[in-house]
């Protein structure tokens, strides 16, 4: 029975089950007081514990091989029939490509604890542990029981007991003399969020026999529309509770549960209407409207050229329609502002999907997203791209360049790929947004040199079968996957026809020569200076979080470095009389700064690099008067702090932003008329392949901030190496002939997108064993690779070798295009338990 298919009156369902990592199918039997249907979420019995299921087709009979008082019994329903058929076709494919099992991409998609399991716990029985304790207790039992007699609730999971350092040897001998017991808590998916409500009932004339108090209660609740929740009733009428429930025992009201959608709280927006559009505007707009179909669109535009009016005016007849749309930002820093643009156009139609959102609110926007009748706007970050809108009619990916649509963990899916699948799928255009495409987008688009409009040659290979071990049920109704033609559009002019901003290049090597030892060069305190007195505002950008990379020892050279990773200690003072801290940014460590070398006694310890912290107090040393902003991921942690931020710039309260990478990303502040990049430098020697192309995009991303109102923009670009080829092309905005000299370098070394690549990374606590793993797992590839055009390079260390006290090692496979990606998911079996695994296809990140 295919998954568009169901039974008046099943009685067996076959589910999808995650077990150890690994998908299976199981059948169960369905209670007489369940409907189960196909693509429900369940949870079922297995083993000793329940677990998230999925139901993949129902049967009046149960296997052959089964004996019906065998079958264990289907637990509950999570939620209903939510697979539809194109979309079960999307995850398959991306467990597929990116060769992790399906149910690691289940969980991706899904909103959290929708298949949650249940877990072991232990819990402390008090009244049985005596005043004297035996000398049969171990130590680790002792420091156990010591542990729990000090929590209030003595009452915690199996692994998070073991993460404080307790045995599961002391967890049983707690539970063997009887002082703890160990039983397992159900699982607990998400609910619906459920508020009292009060709602006014028949009409005119009211019962005779109310007192005056009470008439006027049901007049103050007609007058705001007799629908209220119970706690707006009780303060707009000033009442009790009893007093409400007396009338509705009268028949005047009924106060009942009803169900309260949770949706990220935002300040009150003035609705606005569509903006006149430029010539290349309405060009790019009537393009992407006469298609309906599946099409890809390549929206080149440069900074400030209003590829967002674009993309609000093109959903707007797909909403009329009753066509959902979803729109994908990089970053969550980015969603504040873009979706106060959004709902001030199309109101609470507009969601927002992200993961710095509550569990609830993600579930409940998940929710929204299912009803068919029901036309949306989701705005989300790359996992939005799984939302399962049914009827959806167009996808947007904005700044569609950003390396944050790749995912680090698996599965390590790019949500460019996996929307290009999902467009396909759902036959729906595709728009992907940037000032500086992705070399990868340009050439599928525009093909090797190529400038025509349309290039059908260069899309993507069509879906591929199945990996051997992921349960395909037939799909009748799925809509056959093909390539989409692409159609490039480009907005070459800012809106208004203001200028781009001109770039100056300081070579501060000159300034070091002459005297100015401050990061901050003469020109660009010139210019901080100008602003200032002319009330402007600026961003100064710099690509460190912190105060300094490092910190070393003038006297001996030793580096301070992070005691579990092979990196050094950044240095971070948040103002210039706080506390100094060395932190490490990969596994967060942190320890005071030590006033003496640990390894010579020396007390000649300085830091050098430059962080944002640094710049703040460089710039609080000069220009004592000018007030600032950090917008790192220091500063924006904690829920709601982005938008914030953002507010208070964007009100003046603030000469200057300073900030990360984060300030590259599509923000749109016209009053900043500067831009100042402190140390260029730090993005050209990355060591990763496309290191050029990401150091041209940030470069250029971040001088399109300046002079996007009504004044001209200035950039000062900071750096020791002015006559790199990256540096001449921002100082020219010259796009298009950098990106065509890197597509050269590309072909002649087979690098994406010339080629593809899969890259696996080992890692273990146990630097032997991952070693010894890493040449194992060589050797069988280098035997599965005999004959095919695709190259192994390696094992040899990570970048960086030590990561949170994990040994790493690399093995990199690689290969020209138009040949199937070999499936190396099987090497997992050979690993030992203590070598973690990762399968990277397509990788961005080679550290």
């Amino acid at each position: 029975m295919g998954l568009g298919e169901s039974n008046t009156q099943p009685q067996w369902v076959n589910v999808l089950v995650d077990y150890g990592g690994q998908p299976a199918e199981y059948t169960y039997a369905v209670p007489a007081h369940l409907k189960v249907q196909v693509g429900d979420i369940l949870t079922v019995p297995f083993r000793h514990q329940s677990v998230g299921a999925i139901a993949l087709s129902l049967s009046p009979t149960p296997p052959a091989n089964l004996l019906p008082d065998q079958i264990r019994a289907v637990g509950g329903i999570v939620e209903q029939r939510f697979f539809a058929p194109s979309y079960w076709a999307l995850l398959q494919r991306v467990a597929h490509h990116y060769q992790v099992p399906l149910m690691q991409v289940l969980k991706t998609a899904l909103p959290p604890g929708l298949l949650a399991r249940s877990q072991r716990r232990l819990r402390l029985r008090r009244d049985r542990v005596p005043q004297t304790r035996p000398d049969v207790l171990s130590p680790g039992g002792s420091a156990l029981l010591d542990d729990l007699q000090r929590s209030r609730s003595a009452d915690y999971t199996w692994p998070y007991l073991q993460k404080r350092g307790h045995s599961y040897r002391a967890m049983q001998q707690l539970v063997q003399l009887g002082w703890a017991e160990s039983y397992l808590s159900p699982p607990q998916p998400p609910q619906a969020k459920r508020r009292q409500a009060v709602t006014l009932v028949g009409g005119d004339p009211l019962p005779i026999d109310l007192t005056p108090r009470q008439q006027d209660i049901i007049a103050t609740l007609r007058r705001q529309g007799g629908d209220l929740w119970l706690s707006d009733a009780l303060q707009l009428c000033q009442t009790t509770s009893p007093t409400l429930k007396r009338l509705a025992q009268a028949g005047c009201l009924v106060i009942e549960p009803r169900e309260q959608l949770r949706a990220e709280s935002g300040p009150a927006l003035t609705p606005d209407q569509p903006k006149a559009l430029t010539g290349y505007q309405a060009a790019a707009l009537d393009s992407i409207n006469r298609h309906s179909q599946g099409r890809q669109f390549l929206l080149h535009g440069v900074t400030g050229s209003g590829k967002t009016e674009v993309y609000l005016q093109a959903i707007a007849p797909r909403l009329a329609a009753g066509q959902s749309a979803l729109v994908l930002v990089p970053e969550i820093g980015l969603t504040p502002q873009l979706t106060d643009r959004f709902r001030r156009r199309f109101g609470d139609r507009v969601w927002v999907y992200h993961s710095g959102l509550a569990d609830g609110e993600r579930y409940d926007t998940w929710r929204q997203s299912l009803r068919p009748l029901t036309p949306l706007v989701v705005v989300g970050t790359r996992s939005a791209i799984f939302m399962p809108l049914p009827n959806l009619g167009l996808i947007i990916l904005d700044e569609e360049h950003d390396s944050s649509y790749k995912q680090d963990v698996p599965p390590c899916y790019h949500a460019r790929t996996v929307a290009r699948w999902r467009a396909e799928l759902e036959n729906c255009p595709l728009v992907l947004g940037s000032a500086t495409p992705s070399l990868d987008t340009w050439v599928q688009c525009r093909g090797p040199g190529e400038s025509q409009q349309e290039n059908p040659d260069w899309a993507i290979p069509t879906i591929s079968p199945a990996p051997p071990h992921a349960p395909t049920p037939p799909r009748p109704h799925a809509p056959t996957p093909h390539s989409l033609p692409w159609t490039y559009l480009s907005l070459p002019e800012r809106v208004q026809a203001q200028p781009l901003p001109t770039v100056a290049v300081v070579d501060m090597r000159d300034e070091l020569q002459d005297g100015n030892r401050s990061i901050l060069s003469r020109p660009l305190q010139t210019a901080l200076a100008n602003m200032k007195a002319e009330g402007n505002q600026g961003l100064l950008f710099i690509h460190r979080r912190g105060h300094s990379s490092f910190v070393s020892c003038r006297s001996c050279g030793h580096v301070m470095m992070c005691p579990h990773c092979d990196v050094s200690l950044s240095y971070h003072q948040p103002k210039a009389n706080s506390a100094m801290t060395l932190r490490c940014h990969y596994c967060g460590f942190s320890q005071g700064h030590p006033k003496q070398c640990p390894a010579c006694s020396s007390p000649y310890l300085k830091h050098f690099g430059s962080g944002t912290q640094r710049v703040v107090n460089a710039l609080g040393e000069t220009f004592p008067d000018l007030s600032c902003i950090r917008f790192d991921s220091d500063t924006t942690r904690t829920k709601g702090a982005h938008r914030a931020l953002l507010t208070r710039f964007a009100e003046g309260n603030a000469d200057l932003l300073v900030g990360t990478q984060m300030l590259t990303k599509g923000i749109d502040l016209p009053q900043v008329t500067l831009v100042g990049i402190i140390a260029a430098d730090g993005l050209l020697y990355m060591n990763d392949y496309w290191a050029s192309e990401r150091a041209l995009q940030m470069l250029i991303q971040v001088a399109g901030r300046a002079g996007r109102g009504t004044l001209p923009g200035q950039v000062i670009l900071q750096t020791y190496t002015p006559e790199h080829p990256v540096i001449e092309a921002v100082t020219r905005h010259a796009y298009e002939g950098f990106i065509a000299t890197e597509w050269t370098q590309r072909q002649l070394l087979q690098y994406p997108p010339a080629g593809q690549m899969i890259l696996l990374r080992l890692s273990s606590t146990d630097p032997i064993g991952v070693q010894e793993t890493a040449e194992a797992l060589a050797q069988r590839v280098a035997q599965a690779l005999k004959g095919s055009p695709y190259q192994l390079l390696g094992p040899a260390p990570a970048t960086i070798p030590r990561l949170a006290q994990r040994y790493r090692w690399h093995l990199l496979v690689k290969g020209p295009l138009g040949h199937a990606l070999p499936n190396l998911q099987d090497l997992k079996q050979y690993c030992p338990a203590s070598v973690s695994l990762t399968i990277d296809v397509d990788p961005l990140n080679l550290a």
